[in-house]
């Protein structure tokens, strides 16, 4: 592991002598100024040196508070608010079959887990509960364990489903229930031969007859071989009773978390979007998800912008290719989204929460953080607000690292951290003065 550190440092720091500052233009909104491609002999790599938060806790805007509703998880990706107010958190990592093909993804490996949490992953769910509604989680239990790298969540009535790497599963779940009551039962299996990205994405239709699954690609931009890639980069939609699946949106690089948006129905996701064409270039985004829709990925990006590294080139397919609603910046690295409730203030009420888990691949770290990006009649409009900051420190070290998003019942903001593992939840200061949900 010492030559290893040792030639990352020197193949960074050439590489960086040459590079210099990264310049940043606007790579967020409806309508993002992509700059040209750049491309060297490695692309830019730096990840933020871990620290820990002390007595310091996270930023949040004036009039809202922020706490530490849980601490000492292991590996703390996603979370889901059950009916009754208890939280569910999936702790799990994956990934460990994916083999290096470059000496940067030996160098990309060994940079990305210097920003990770050193503790072995939990692959279980703990759950977390506030018997009293005072916003202090007193209660924690083990709901389950014993998973493999869980990450996606989803109740569908009295079913609770799991998103491992290799499979989607469900336990029997009643309200109240701490522990499960059982060995899950699989309902589908999940791509996971190599899995270099790991994570499944899990959210229920709202008719509950559906659960939709994000799959991430198996590579950069196809240099595993397209056959790789069998199943991958899409969103499936499986049936929620006997796990029969088929494609509902294709193209997406790696569709990193997932959510219905109120009152409409419409699938949502976050997505990663390709690396190693300049520190600004390709954003990461926030999209509806059309049904049959393909979003570009490997051949396109941003629609129609084609990728002169995947051979052979497909132009029909480029010529489908679908431009996403939102740039959220290059590298940002979203993991989680949530839409926003009511109770969370005018400001905020209307809109998505959106975790950044931070920058891996450019010299000046961007992400680190949540944002809220606020919507008008049902779509993106304007740019994206910092709401939960404070994650990367001026000096460049980063206290933590957040990655799913979700309100609670009472319109708070539930976060979690999975490099400093902890939970935190955000709420308006009249919310948390009174114990009770904020009047609309």
């Amino acid at each position: 592991m010492r030559r290893v550190a040792s030639g990352a440092t020197i193949a960074i720091a050439v590489l960086l002598s040459a590079c210099g500052d990264d310049p940043t233009p606007p790579t967020y909104g409806t309508t993002p100024e992509l700059p040209a491609p750049q491309r060297g002999l490695l692309p830019s790599m730096k990840i933020a040196a871990k620290t820990g938060w002390g007595n310091d806790r996270p930023t949040v805007p004036d009039g809202y508070a922020i706490t530490a509703i849980a601490t000492g998880l292991r590996s703390a990706r996603q979370v889901l608010v059950l009916p009754n107010g208890d939280i569910l958190v999936a702790e799990g990592k994956g990934g460990e079959d994916a083999p290096a093909l470059r000496p940067k993804d030996i160098i990309a490996g060994y940079l990305k887990e210097q920003g990770a949490s050193p503790l072995k992953p939990g692959n279980r769910l703990t759950l977390l509960r506030d018997a009293d509604g005072d916003g202090s989680y007193e209660g924690r239990t083990v709901f389950a364990e014993n998973l493999n790298a869980p990450y996606g969540l989803a109740l569908i009535g009295n079913r609770l489903y799991v998103a491992n790497q290799n499979a989607l599963v469900r336990f029997d779940y009643s309200p109240g229930q701490s522990r499960a009551s059982g060995a899950p039962v699989k309902i589908a299996d999940l791509p996971s031969e190599i899995n270099h990205h790991w994570t499944k994405a899990l959210t229920a239709s709202a008719d509950g007859l559906s659960l939709y699954v994000g799959i991430g690609s198996n590579s950069n931009v196809g240099e595993r071989g397209m056959m790789a890639e069998q199943d991958r980069a899409m969103i499936w939609q499986v049936d929620a009773g006997n796990g029969a699946h088929r494609p509902f949106a294709t193209g997406l690089r790696n569709p990193a978390a997932l959510a219905i948006q109120p009152g409409t129905g419409q699938l949502w996701a976050v997505v990663n979007e390709r690396d190693e064409l300049g520190p600004n270039l390709v954003p990461d985004y926030l999209t509806s998800v059309r049904q049959g829709g393909f979003y570009g990925w490997p051949y396109s990006y941003w629609g129609k912008n084609v990728d002169r590294r995947i051979q052979p080139q497909d132009p029909r397919a480029v010529a489908t290719a679908l431009a996403p609603d939102f740039a959220l910046g290059a590298h940002v690295a979203a993991l989680g989204i949530a839409f926003s409730a009511p109770a969370m203030g005018t400001r905020y009420e209307n809109g998505v929460f959106v975790g950044e888990h931070g920058s891996w691949n450019r010299d000046v770290p961007v992400g680190y953080k949540v944002v809220f990006v606020p919507f008008r009649d049902g779509r993106p409009a304007g740019p994206p607000v910092d709401f939960v900051t404070g994650f990367l420190q001026p000096s460049g070290k980063a206290r933590g690292r957040p990655v799913g998003v979700a309100i609670d019942p009472r319109g708070a903001l539930i976060v979690a951290d999975d490099l400093s593992n902890t939970i935190w939840r955000v709420a308006p200061v009249q919310a948390v003065a009174e114990g009770v949900r904020l009047p609309d």
